[in-house]
């Protein structure tokens, strides 16, 4: 059964499929940066007013400030004045919202990388077309959805349409994150600091100082907070301490092995 519409929403957007839904969101999130917002939001809001009157017609200055202030209240969950994907997503029949359900089953950026390890069963730093089917699989049965192997095919294609920005048919884990409601995904802050094998190596092996191969976490809280002042960036204490639980959970037994740091730091893997 589908969600019911919000009150005044046109009755074609509530039955939209989750590929066009993908198809009208990629439309207007022309940076790729998970929301819409500023003239991406007053596009996309334009777009459904003439959808809904059947015209490209612009409406008056005064309708379309009213139309901005109700599509917002409907939609802005956390009020920033932003659109998310995972907001947006409530206009979508319930077997199709797939940004809602992993809310439900991942809530947390920590949760996510303790997720990513367990699907990620090659630690290739990829979830491929077989990986990505037994994470929805599991997904799907922790929220209590009905589906078949036809409709598991559709829903991994679809994400694969998603979020599989380089067309590879795998999903790297900076990609998959875009799952995450955006104030969650601690791998936006590190966006402007990806590193280069040689970088990567070169402050691994410093932190690494016996050369196991693998650091713990208070050298890990060593190495983040040097990347921070590195880059001139504001090292606030709440942050650091959730990236740092974010990037643990991809460790094993307390251990962080390079790979693994490896996928969140690095511009391109080397393995």
């Amino acid at each position: 059964m589908a969600n019911k519409a919000p009150e005044g929403l046109p009755l074609h957007l509530a039955e939209l499929t989750a590929t066009q839904f993908l198809d009208i969101w990629n439309k207007f999130d022309t940076d790729g940066n998970g929301c819409i917002e500023g003239k991406e939001l007053e596009h996309f809001i334009l777009e459904l007013e003439a959808a809904r009157k059947g015209t490209s017609a612009e409406p008056s200055k005064a309708s379309f400030r009213d139309r901005m202030k109700e599509f917002m209240l409907k939609f802005d969950e956390n009020g920033d004045g932003k659109i998310e994907m995972s907001e947006l997503a409530q206009i979508l029949p319930t077997e199709e919202n797939f940004l809602l359900c992993f809310r439900q089953f991942v809530g947390s950026s920590a949760e996510f990388m303790a997720a990513w390890r367990k699907y990620d069963t090659d630690r290739s730093g990829y979830i491929e077309s077989n990986e990505l089917k037994g994470f929805l699989s599991d997904l799907l049965k922790k929220a209590n959805r009905h589906y078949d192997d036809k409709k598991l095919s559709e829903y991994t294609q679809t994400i694969l349409k998603m979020f599989d920005l380089n067309g590879d048919g795998k999903l790297g884990l900076s990609e998959m994150a875009r799952l995450l409601p955006v104030q969650e995904n601690f791998l936006l802050k590190f966006q402007n600091i990806k590193l280069s094998t040689d970088e990567f190596e070169s402050i691994f092996t410093y932190y690494d100082k016996d050369g196991n191969g693998y650091i713990d976490e208070h050298e890990l809280d060593a190495l983040l907070r040097d990347l921070y002042q590195k880059h001139k960036m504001v090292i606030d204490t709440q942050s650091l301490a959730s990236s740092k639980k974010s990037i643990m959970a991809l460790s094993e037994g307390g251990k962080l092995f390079r790979t693994e740091l490896e996928i969140v730091l690095c511009k391109e893997p080397s393995f």
